[in-house]
């Protein structure tokens, strides 16, 4: 590589800040088949990031997946709560008597095959404030920004702003004109190397600045 040209980032390096051991890639991380991750989206937990699968991700049992897109940021205690935390509502009772033994256990039908929503879906550059909590079944739009103990209990459009329990969209990022942009540019999309050499317009500039780095 030439001297002074850009060097991309690694996608593949589990700790990408030297000396932070609070932060971690995503993707060189999950084992599990029904997570998908894309690359440099990140979890940062100064206790223990490394058992995001187990700690963030809850009551996955299958077969809904978690799909995180691109260059996500994910803040401290953030939870994903997976269909596998459902129970019955259609009778007198919540509680799930099977799961507990005994003669309650030939009752298992009781539990199984309980509707869901499907996969939860997250899109490219998403930031998720301090123990945000996302229920099953969501698709968080591009771009989206979900605020410190937001709980989503329904899907959040491309660039939304949303926080509360249960949250609800404060704001857009950007006019519908500037979104449409934002989603035929997709930035995370563009070759690291390119993206690597016009950082600063993907950060700071304007949708016009971002447009004119584009790669042709």
């Amino acid at each position: 590589m030439p001297s002074g040209a850009a060097v991309p980032a690694d996608p593949n390096v589990l700790h990408p800040m030297p000396g932070q051991t609070r932060v971690v890639l995503l993707k060189p991380l999950v084992t599990s088949p029904l997570i998908d991750v894309g690359d440099f989206s990140y979890y940062d937990d100064p206790d223990d990031p490394t058992a995001f699968e187990t700690r963030n991700v809850l009551y996955h049992y299958g077969p809904e997946r978690l799909v995180i897109g691109k260059y996500c940021a994910l803040g401290e205690g953030v939870r994903f709560l997976m269909n596998g935390a459902n129970h019955r509502m259609d009778g007198p009772s919540t509680f799930p008597f099977p799961i507990m033994g005994g003669s309650w256990s030939e009752h298992f039908d009781l539990i199984s095959g309980l509707p869901g929503r499907g996969d939860t879906v997250v899109g490219n550059d998403v930031w998720f404030g301090y123990r945000s909590t996302v229920m099953p079944g969501v698709r968080i739009g591009h771009g989206a920004v979900i605020a410190s103990g937001a709980v989503v209990v329904d899907d959040v459009p491309d660039y939304g702003i949303v926080g509360g329990n249960p949250a609800k969209l404060i704001r857009r990022r950007f006019s519908d004109e500037d979104v449409e942009r934002l989603l035929e540019l997709a930035w995370w999309d563009w070759p690291v190397e390119h993206l690597t050499e016009h950082v600063r317009a993907v950060m700071s500039g304007s949708v016009d600045e971002l447009a004119a780095v584009a790669p042709r």
